[in-house]
């Protein structure tokens, strides 16, 4: 069955019907491909369920209508997505969305599921930049989406709950891909999870995470999020907003609370993070109150460990970044161009590596300005970094990985932003009119974006089909990177300065200071 290119069904005709192990799901027909929106994978997490591991989804008699997008989980309040969160009608926080060419069994066609980044604090799959459609279309892929629970409901250690009950409801989603994608068109043999900030971080834990061994067989990690907690700083954390309602973190307690009061009050610890750092460093620094936690069970030992003990050996793993991660946020937070030699160096001593690491910085780029060594050490930190060690250690845990770097300057806002942090998002998916990242595409995408973003999409769909993005895999000798600009080059590791300047760094999980 070859899905029309009409888009939605007319008149009295039918959508497409996939039958799951849960029951019989009707779509509809766009652009293409058969698309299947709010999906349940497991049973809403409220009630009686509130904080503890997500269970197996009730099935249901007759056809469900899957046409719309399941409600977001509750949100921080970063770009009103608190709002969205509140608008949205119901509890089943817990949905998927399918985009499939060939909605029916037997056909067989690579998966790649999509974690969306946030985070760990806010996101949700009904964004536009999510759309599958013409990377399941183009890329010849099932494409799935999904929400999963964020800040205290879905990463704060709570006494009572499971830990990381956000990577938990990603795993209740593979579980659910192994079991019913084959219904949409899908190999639940060659599933490829792939995720950007947040989510490549997501990706990251999930190759340490014994609970999703052989889940998927392939990894991509866009602009990996290092932040990893000691359960003693995630607690502390929690603590926190808890007292921040007079209760403490306690699953008895803070499961009386509104979803929508439970998130207000992370952000209330969120907005005053700074006056926290003695405690909480860093992450208080970078306002980051959510992190999956290395609680020893869920998440024995951090990604970076995990792989270079040989977790991944058997995964063929994607992981990039873009050139300027930071730009973005210096432009939110109101510091671009505003960067003082104080604030550069005060930021140096804060986040580079090691006592000297801010005179490594100041020999690696005896050019730089204050604003691009601040825009530089909060880059490498949080995403290059990270991202880049992620390869590494794959490689000495005996495994195979691609490395890549976006340098494309983003030509909206008078090209302002750089090759900034999010700009691969619309690019891989192929949505550069849609959502807020279609700003960083101007009036409107110009050729030199579009082929672009076809570049992008033809790499990861064939890394998802065969492995193989198209360039070399990266090494401790040549270290091939693949450059994705108007001229595309494959050459040696470009960030070579911050690469010598954090080798011998390794990425720990966060601690609470002063225990």
């Amino acid at each position: 069955m070859t899905i029309p290119a009409s888009g939605t069904p007319t008149g009295s005709e039918p959508g497409p019907e996939v039958r799951t192990t849960a029951g019989v799901l009707r779509g509809r027909t766009e652009g293409g491909v058969a698309v299947f929106r709010g999906v349940p994978f497991a049973e809403p997490p409220v009630a009686a369920l509130r904080f503890a591991a997500p269970r197996p989804v009730k099935g249901w008699d007759g056809v469900r209508p899957a046409l719309s997008y399941g409600p977001p989980p509750p949100q921080a309040g970063f770009f009103g997505m608190d709002a969205l969160a509140r608008d949205a009608a119901g509890t089943d926080w817990l949905t998927a969305n399918v985009w499939s060419p060939e909605p029916y069994p037997g056909a067989g066609l690579p998966v790649m599921v999509w974690i969306h980044g946030g985070g760990y604090s806010f996101g949700t799959a009904a964004l536009p930049e999510y759309d599958g459609t013409r990377l399941a279309r183009d890329g010849g892929v099932v494409v799935v989406t999904f929400n999963y629970r964020v800040g205290i409901e879905g990463f704060a250690p709570i006494e009572g709950a499971p830990a990381n009950r956000g990577l938990l409801d990603q795993i209740a989603l593979l579980e659910w891909v192994r079991d019913s994608i084959r219904a949409f068109g899908g190999d639940p043999d060659r599933v490829t999870v792939f995720g950007q900030s947040a989510g490549a971080g997501s990706v990251a834990a999930l190759l340490a995470m014994p609970r999703a061994a052989g889940l998927f067989g392939r990894a991509v990690a866009q602009s990996a999020q290092g932040t990893f907690f000691s359960r003693a700083l995630g607690a502390d954390i929690a603590a926190a907003c808890a007292a921040e309602l007079g209760l403490r973190p306690t699953a008895a307690d803070l499961s009386a609370v509104a979803p929508d009061r439970l998130a207000a009050a992370g952000d209330a610890i969120a907005a005053r993070s700074t006056s926290f750092a003695g405690r909480w460093g860093r992450a208080a620094l970078r306002t980051i109150p959510f992190s999956p936690v290395v609680d020893g069970d869920v998440l024995p030992v951090t990604p970076w460990q995990a792989l270079a003990d040989g977790a991944g050996r058997d995964v063929d793993v994607l992981t990039g970044h873009t050139r300027d991660e930071q730009r973005l946020f210096t432009a939110l937070d109101g510091t671009l161009g505003r960067v003082t030699d104080e604030l550069a160096a005060t930021t140096l001593r804060d986040f580079a590596p090691g006592p000297d690491g801010p005179r490594r910085y100041a020999d690696g780029f005896p050019a730089a300005g204050p604003e691009e060594l601040y825009e530089l050490v909060h880059s490498d930190w949080l995403f290059r970094m990270p991202s880049l060690h992620l390869a590494e250690a794959q490689i000495t845990g005996g495994g195979r990985a691609h490395v890549y770097e976006l340098t494309w300057p983003a030509p909206g806002m008078g090209g302002a932003l750089g090759a900034c942090h999010g700009l691969d998002v619309p690019l891989v998916f192929g949505n550069l009119a849609g959502g807020r990242p279609a700003a960083l595409f101007g009036e409107s995408p110009s050729p030199a974006g579009e082929e672009l973003s076809a570049s992008m999409r033809t790499a990861w769909t064939a890394f998802a089909t065969h492995g193989d993005p198209g360039w070399p895999a990266y090494d401790a000798g040549r270290r091939l990177t693949r450059i994705f600009d108007t001229r595309p080059a494959v050459t040696a590791y470009p960030e070579e300065a911050s690469r010598l300047i954090w080798q011998d760094h390794a990425f720990a999980a966060l601690p609470l200071l002063g225990e």
